[in-house]
């Protein structure tokens, strides 16, 4: 139906609504304290429609979203698996919801526990000895991390390391942690020919100015670094510290732990990893583990056990200070808590081991039809890219093209060593159906590409609006419809 296209504001018609409110004592509340400027001298342009249209208008837009509880999502490097819902049950119960942060450590002793237990958990499942549930989300995990790496240095009056290392597949948010925390310049380390980090080049980078080097471990390629123990001998050895970007830790719980690899801290996310559903603006959790040496810098407060009472403690004497208002987003700590309980070890490692099983049966299938940069076993995801070709088809094309099969598109142009990338992440939710379907929809398109490349230029085609300019959409939005009516 055309009327489906229609904006809620094409379809107002004066005088319809989809409520009314009876006069009450709100008519005459005081105004005059409210300054002129924020007070309104005309109705609001809101669209007059009836409760029927308003209702389908919005269910049917709903119906036009992907999201990974419809569509297949392989969005590499984010980990968008499906997430059990009764872990969101479990968080909105009333008993969490009515928790306030300033109420007294007695009233709160259930939670206290919950995140004591679960930080010792996570502890045990990355081989760290102290962690905290500070962090907001993963990008404050590495800000939190690098506040303490300079802390450190400062403890120590070793005040002259103010470079940070990161691999040249390394996320773009090392870089930017590394900046935001006062270290003024970022080197990068090249891969080499197996798409690990290159040891030669690492040796030559790593001066006494050099305070972190980041790893994501497996890397953003979906290899894994067998020299990591190298790495982290060249990194201590020079009086560095070896920070890990657990973005990828869904490829290795209960399989192998960054600590033992030796890691001196690292980030985790929740919100990939551990059940509490990802994207949307958040909230998320970034959890940070640390090594002995490193807990006097934990942020404010950490949470403490004395006998079988619970309580927080703020007199650390180098604590890097309160990152955030309250301690971490209670919720998803909640549903990251169930889900962990509810698998325990054996089950993590399971789930690992799936994700890493259907990555690869992917690979297999997909490396003869897309070229594969680096041809290696992947564990949890993968990287291919576009054949270069005369017809003027790229990777964004076959990401388009994807949308009008009903999947969400993978990750596009990165890591920004691969030209061309396409990072493919199926998870250890998706069964061997959706990923049979998946190879095949890739082979079409594939074929497609050599004989029908206008085909795929100019998807999707089942979408309300075709191709739109990217750019512009992120650097001016238009967000508001009379900015559209007044154009």
């Amino acid at each position: 139906m055309k009327n489906d296209s229609l904006t809620i504001f094409e379809k107002s018609r004066e005088g319809r609504s989809s409520f009314s409110i009876s006069k009450s004592k709100i008519d005459n509340i005081e105004l005059s304290n409210i300054p002129a400027k924020y007070l309104r001298d005309q109705k609001a342009r809101l669209p007059e429609v009836s409760e029927r249209d308003l209702v389908s208008h919005y269910v049917k837009l709903s119906n036009k979203n992907m999201h990974v509880d419809a569509n297949f999502y392989p969005l590499g490097s984010c980990t968008m698996k499906y997430n059990p819902k009764i872990n969101e049950d479990i968080a909105a119960c009333e008993s969490f919801k009515k928790m306030h942060p300033l109420q007294s450590d007695d009233d709160l002793q259930g939670i206290l526990k919950l995140i004591y237990e679960f930080e010792e958990f996570l502890c045990d499942l990355i081989g760290f000895d102290v962690m905290t549930l500070h962090p907001a989300a993963g990008a404050h995990g590495e800000m939190t991390a690098l506040m303490m790496a300079k802390k450190y240095f400062e403890s120590k009056g070793d005040e002259g390391r103010h470079i940070i290392l990161v691999p040249d597949s390394s996320h773009g948010t090392n870089p930017s942690s590394a900046f935001m925390c006062g270290f003024d310049k970022v080197v990068t380390v090249k891969s080499d020919e197996n798409g690990e980090i290159d040891i030669n080049d690492l040796k030559e980078k790593c001066s006494k100015e050099v305070a972190c080097l980041m790893v994501t471990n497996p890397n953003t390629l979906g290899i894994f670094e067998t020299r990591i123990t190298d790495i982290a001998k060249i990194v201590h050895d020079n009086g560095a510290l070896l920070y890990g970007d657990g973005a990828n830790m869904n490829a290795l719980m209960g399989i192998t732990r960054p600590g033992d690899m030796g890691f001196d801290f690292m980030h985790l996310n929740l919100h990939k990893t551990f059940s509490a559903p990802h994207g949307g603006g958040g909230p998320g959790s970034g959890p940070v583990g640390v090594k002995e040496f490193l807990k006097q810098f934990l942020p404010k407060p950490v949470i403490v056990k004395n006998k079988n009472r619970f309580s927080f403690k703020d007199d650390q004497c180098n604590t890097i200070g309160a990152v955030r208002a309250f301690y971490g987003n209670l919720s998803v700590i909640v549903k990251a808590f169930c889900y962990i309980k509810s698998l325990g070890k054996k089950e993590l490692k399971r789930s690992s081991m799936m994700a890493v099983l259907n990555a690869r049966y992917l690979y297999a299938k997909l490396k003869n039809i897309f070229p594969v940069p680096y041809d290696k076993p992947c564990l949890h995801e993968f990287v291919m890219s576009i054949k270069p070709n005369d017809n003027g088809v790229h990777t964004v094309d076959l990401a388009k093209a994807l949308i009008d099969f009903g999947i969400h598109p993978p990750t596009v142009y990165f890591p920004l060593i691969v030209r061309e990338a396409i990072m493919i992440e199926p998870t250890e939710t998706e069964s061997i159906e959706t990923l049979d379907d998946f190879i095949s929809i890739m082979e079409s398109i594939a074929q497609d590409i050599e004989k029908d490349p206008k085909k795929i230029k100019d998807a999707p085609k089942t979408t309300p609006v075709m191709r739109l300019d990217e750019v512009g959409a992120a650097r001016k939005p238009i967000v508001n419809w009379f900015d559209i009516e007044t154009e």
